[in-house]
């Protein structure tokens, strides 16, 4: 069974500045992924790896499964465009 990779809307916040001073951020992303469940996990790499925020420290408010035409992030447009992708 090969599942189909789709594109998805989360919305949510996360806080920053943990240490110092502490301030809630909104945030909106477009990711790529085969369901909700991993939208979230790459939702949660994303912001550790780039802004240091602990999974406890962001919250999810909205998810939705969203339509190539809508997805607003240009690069996920342009990976959604590739048919196949060769590593060496």
């Amino acid at each position: 069974m090969v599942e189909e990779v789709k594109n998805y809307y989360v919305r949510g916040i996360m806080l920053v500045g943990e240490s110092k001073y502490p301030v809630w951020q909104k945030f909106e992303k477009y990711v790529r992924a085969l369901n909700e469940k991993q939208a979230i996990e790459i939702i949660y790499s994303v912001l550790g790896s780039n802004h240091k925020i602990k999974r406890y420290n962001i919250k999810i408010q909205e998810i939705k499964e969203v339509p190539l035409d809508e997805v607003a992030d240009k690069k996920v447009r342009d990976l959604a465009k590739l048919e196949k992708i060769i590593l060496e």
